[in-house]
């Protein structure tokens, strides 16, 4: 016996849904008006494709729902409306929005609105599916006053990350349709916290790095205080095994970072948990397009390489070998910790708070300075052109990475191998970290020394007598620009804080000054 469907009655209906964004969604509210005459299905609110073929989903997802009848079904004419209209609307999120309204409209279905934000996608038979940016959904759910966040299960994980919201974890149409209509007995599921992820003693371990004590140095140095490092040398010395052994020394993300960061990456449909608790590393291939690493594509405004790694790490192995726009492009992320992107079909300004190691050989062949070199003079100078000026200034440290004598590279026999530096270098780094969190508390959006500002160096980065004598003296014969004097000062500042000093010392400040860029 077929079931009878519901007589669609004539109507309005406001609920409430949401487009994700970077840093934060934006509500959406989503109305539907029945009215008598002749047969009309819109959606109207600047929807882009996938929006607009919501209609044929929902209405294949309501029919294929018991007792319900579908908007293309009727006699009546249907206008589905998302607010502000200016927003431009895309994706699958607004289909379970779209489907309550018209159903609550039709008088297919009761229930308070209030309070309440939906989001997800249909299929066909009525199920849900996950979605994009389902985190940055849930912070502007909470933020704008909702109380009740409904979204698909595959999504609770990253929205639990969210306090103050009653989560509910729905399955199909079928499914939040009955927790609306029998809201008592129904639950929203458990939170559950998501085990960290922490590096294991394999994870790129600077142990396995036999030699380079410099470099190593530099590296804890580098990341301590989240500054932008270049490693330079021969190629086979280990520049990329040590860019890759940051992974593995980082602290965990705070609170506040996490979501940032899982924001991010679930926009971007890169998560591959419920949450991130690693900073991040991004490797992007040296063949990368402007695109790629900074955000844009011919989709719509989506991050790019720069914006993934966001608290965490972008390395640029075989740096020189980059698209020269693609370098220069770096210009502003380094400077101003954000990307700006303009496009035809919007524009949009994403968080860029990475630390950049970039790995490079000091010419084409990579053995400059050698009897091996076989790189013609203007060959070379062309290829060291492409990092320029403006963009080598903004990298704190440049730091050699030699070749090393055999001896050092073979293990003895009966020499057992350590495996302490990478503890050591974690435990230093986390200390640093932690004084830098203490310090920089009060002020959004600064967590480390490198995100200081001019205006916060004079309160936080205090140098002694003798230091600020040291700083001018090598400014003047160094000729340092005043980008160079501050990022000094900011580095200064980490080895200070990594030798537990309160303020800025000269050999704090020498050693700083020695990885200032020079000729490769």
């Amino acid at each position: 016996m077929a079931v009878k469907k519901q007589k669609i009655a004539s109507g309005f209906a406001r609920v409430f849904g949401s487009q994700p964004a970077l840093p934060k969604a934006h509500v959406v509210t989503v109305e539907c008006d029945i009215v008598k005459g002749l047969h009309a299905f819109a959606i109207v609110g600047l929807p882009d494709k996938s929006v607009e073929e919501a209609k044929d989903r929902l209405a294949a997802a309501i029919k294929n729902t018991d007792e319900l009848e579908s908007p293309k079904k009727s006699n009546k004419k249907i206008v589905l409306s998302l607010a502000p209209a200016a927003l431009k609307k895309e994706g699958a999120v607004f289909d379970l929005p779209l489907a309550l309204a018209f159903l609550l409209a039709s008088e297919q279905t009761t229930f308070n609105p209030k309070g309440k934000l939906f989001a997800s996608e249909l299929a066909l038979n009525g199920d849900v599916r996950g979605i994009l940016g389902c985190l940055s959904i849930a912070i502007a759910a909470r933020d704008a006053g909702f109380t009740d966040l409904y979204i698909p299960e595959e999504n609770f994980e990253e929205a639990s990350l969210v306090n103050g919201l009653h989560i509910h974890a729905i399955t199909s149409l079928e499914h939040v349709l009955a927790i609306l209509k029998n809201p008592a007995p129904e639950k929203a599921a458990k939170k559950v916290a998501t085990p960290r992820v922490l590096p294991t003693e394999d994870d790129g371990a600077l142990d396995e790095i036999r030699g380079q004590e410099s470099a190593k140095r530099g590296l804890i140095i580098a990341a301590a205080g989240a500054h932008n490092i270049a490693l330079y040398g021969p190629p086979g010395t280990g520049k990329t095994l040590l860019a890759r052994a940051t992974a593995s020394i980082l602290p965990d993300l705070s609170e506040e970072e996490v979501l940032e960061v899982t924001t991010i990456h679930s926009l971007a449909g890169t998560l591959q948990s419920g949450a991130m608790f690693r900073p991040p590393f991004r490797s992007p291939h040296h063949t990368s397009s402007y695109a790629s690493l900074i955000g844009g594509g011919s989709s719509g405004v989506r991050p790019g390489e720069a914006t993934l790694a966001h608290r965490g790490v972008l390395f640029a192995d075989e740096f020189p070998e980059f698209h020269r726009d693609v370098i220069q492009a770096l210009r502003q992320p380094l400077e101003d910790r954000v990307v700006s992107i303009a496009r035809s079909k919007g524009s949009a300004i994403f968080p860029a708070s990475f630390m950049l190691i970039a790995a490079l050989n000091p010419c084409p062949c990579g053995f400059w300075g050698s009897t091996r070199c076989e790189c013609m003079p203007h060959i070379v100078e062309k290829y060291r052109r492409k990092i320029s000026g403006p963009v080598a200034d903004r990298i704190d440290m440049w730091v050699t990475v030699p070749e090393m004598p055999m001896e050092m590279l073979v293990m003895r026999r009966g020499e057992k191998e350590k495996r302490t530096e990478t503890n050591s270098a974690r435990a230093q780094i986390a200390s640093a970290r932690t004084l830098q969190r203490a310090r920089f508390k009060d002020i959004k959006g600064v967590w480390t020394n490198a995100d200081m500002r001019p205006r916060h160096i004079e309160e936080f980065a205090k140098l002694s007598t003798k230091a600020e004598e040291t700083l001018q003296a090598a400014a003047r014969t160094m000729r340092l620009s005043a980008r160079g004097y501050h990022r000094t000062i900011k580095l200064a500042r980490t080895i200070a804080d990594l030798a537990e000093h309160a303020s800025i010392e000269p050999p704090h400040m020498l050693e700083a000054l020695q990885y200032r860029a020079r000729e490769l």
